[in-house]
């Protein structure tokens, strides 16, 4: 009896990736780095564990993956830390040489007592020296994959992990080892371009690339693998897709509502399935939206000013402020009672934080959290007279 759940492969695409990042031609900056970009829940995550890790794993390569997303109040320094530490573990030759890097000379295979602990930032063991030690133990390249890589810049022990992953890159993609490539993943192009757009950043100049969305032929597919009780044409249900942002969960929600309709009239299949994905979206629109009309008028107005800005957004500055007051009064509110000042702008900060509409870097960038809530705001005419 079948009980896994299929899976779309990509393989063309995770081959072409592969080559891209391990092969370093002259002049090429993919070995600082590689940043892939595309919006959350759509394919992204599945693509790195079932086609990517194996593609690369297929080539001699050790492959360290680590998921900020998939504990977000995890501090990302040590999500990073431990997802080497576990790499590390099923090498015992890389421990027992570790170990003998800390004094513990005369420690034997039989007698393993060496804490993983004693490595990461700031620990005995350097994040450089555990994955020098890996990579010159298997004789391999080390590809560390990062998901959803822009929450490393929320805390200071991340910001200090992608400089130690620097340091790293730099001692293993020397001529004395066998090289090191790192690729980071994100849900928002625009968190993503923090870490290398400016020359203070670890991975400064490294490519930064729009991530393929799922195409035809995953629809294709999807419409031969869903199993309902009556067919579906990939023909119809392609727009469909483009309409839910290119989220697979949403056909697949959506291929749920109709598993145990046995007696279905075939003439009705079509508009009954479009109208069902149509409402699974709009329903997940509506609750962001419940989210964003919550908001006390100052919390609205620092997102809506924040969404207008774009990546030009300075929380505290005159003009900015001024902004606020616009926005305040384009929303109905009477001059008299439009007061702004930084104290106020700090609190709704925090509250649309807390709200999960908005991000922030340990240095004070903020950001809007996902380019859906944007498009929201647009949609709703909440960014008119602001842009």
């Amino acid at each position: 009896m079948m009980n896994i759940v299929p899976i779309f492969h990509r393989p063309d695409l995770a081959r072409r990736l592969t080559d891209q990042i391990l092969v370093a031609g002259v002049g090429s900056a993919a070995g600082s780095g590689v940043f892939l970009a595309a919006p959350r829940r759509t394919g992204k995550s599945t693509f790195l564990r079932e086609d990517l890790r194996p593609m690369l794993e297929a080539q001699g390569v050790v492959v360290v993956y680590a998921d900020l997303w998939a504990n977000p109040t995890a501090d990302p320094g040590l999500v990073i830390s431990n997802a080497i530490r576990a790499a590390l573990a099923g090498h015992e030759g890389v421990m027992l040489r570790l170990a003998r890097n800390v004094g513990m000379g005369k420690l034997s295979v039989g007698s393993m007592s060496f804490d993983l602990d004693r490595i990461g930032l700031g620990k005995d063991i350097s994040l450089t020296d555990a994955l020098v030690a890996l990579s010159d133990e298997t004789g391999q390249m080390i590809v560390l994959v990062i998901d959803e890589a822009q929450h490393v810049m929320t805390t200071d022990a991340g910001i200090a992990a992608l400089f130690a992953l620097k340091a790293a890159r730099d001692e293993l993609n020397s001529s004395l080892h066998h090289g090191l490539r790192i690729v980071c993943t994100g849900s928002n192009r625009d968190k993503l371009a923090m870490l290398r757009n400016s020359k203070d950043q670890a991975f400064f100049g490294a490519p930064l690339v729009n991530f393929p969305l799922l195409g035809r032929d995953y629809i294709d597919w999807f419409c031969h693998e869903v199993m309902l009780p009556f067919s579906l044409d990939p023909a119809q249900v392609w727009p469909l897709f483009i309409e839910t942002g290119y989220r697979p969960e949403l056909l697949g929600s959506a291929a749920d509502q109709f598993r145990f309709e046995f007696e279905m009239d075939e003439a009705t299949i079509p508009q009954k399935f479009a109208d069902e994905v149509r409402r699974l979206t709009e329903e997940l629109n509506e609750v962001q939206r419940g989210v964003i009309h919550s908001l006390t008028p100052i919390q609205s107005a620092v997102l809506r000013v924040m969404a207008a800005a774009d990546q030009h957004y300075a929380p505290f500055e005159a003009a900015t402020l001024e902004k606020y007051r616009k926005a305040l009064q384009l929303s109905g509110q009477p001059p008299e009672e439009v007061k702004v000042d930084v104290p106020g702008v700090q609190q709704a900060l925090i509250a649309l934080q807390d709200k999960k509409l908005i991000w922030r870097a340990a240095r004070g960038v903020y950001a809007v959290e996902e380019k859906n809530i944007i498009d929201l705001l647009r949609a709703d005419g909440l960014l008119d007279g602001l842009l």
